[in-house]
């Protein structure tokens, strides 16, 4: 099974989360793709789907989804197992954090695809998120800080690549 793992990334730092999970997981198991080169289409040769976005400012998309962002809605994922993270800036735009998450959750979700790798809010601080699922004790995705919390960002990918791929297993 090979997952695709698609992000967008104007500063770097979401690419280099991107390649820390590639690493963790195994080069051998995920494909990376930066959508500002090769776009979406390439999703649908994948049945297991990673999405990294980042959050710009006040609730802003990363410039590379923002310019694909009229094919989200048109991306196929029924059925397909798909897991988001972002990074945000929670002590800057602690209004915001992460609402790419949670804006990018809620184009995918009307094709119900099964996500995966929901996060807990503990040792969080920020005041609203977009990326908060209904009972707000879970992001939709990781949630990564590199401007405040990044001595935490490895731990977190570590733990959360142990958790999708357990919940991958249970989905197949």
């Amino acid at each position: 099974m090979k997952i695709g793992l698609f992000y967008g990334s104007s500063t770097c730092y979401t690419e280099i989360m991107a390649e820390k999970i590639q690493a963790f997981i195994g080069e051998d198991l995920i494909d990376i793709y930066n959508i500002k080169e090769v776009g979406l289409s390439k999703t649908s040769d994948y049945d297991v789907l990673i999405f990294g976005i980042s959050t710009w400012d006040y609730g802003e998309l990363q410039e590379d989804w923002g310019a694909l962002w009229h094919e989200v809605c048109g991306l196929s994922v029924t059925n397909k197992i798909v897991a988001i993270f972002g990074l945000g800036d929670q002590e800057g735009y602690g209004e915001w954090f992460i609402d790419a998450v949670g804006m990018l959750h809620d184009e995918l979700e009307v094709q119900s695809p099964k996500f995966i790798g929901q996060w807990p809010i503990e040792g969080y601080q920020f005041s609203a998120s977009k990326a908060l699922t209904a009972d707000k004790q879970y992001f939709y995705g990781l949630a990564i800080d590199e401007d405040s919390q990044y001595e935490l960002s490895d731990e977190r990918i570590e733990q959360w690549c142990l958790q999708i791929l357990e919940e991958i297993q249970t989905q197949i």
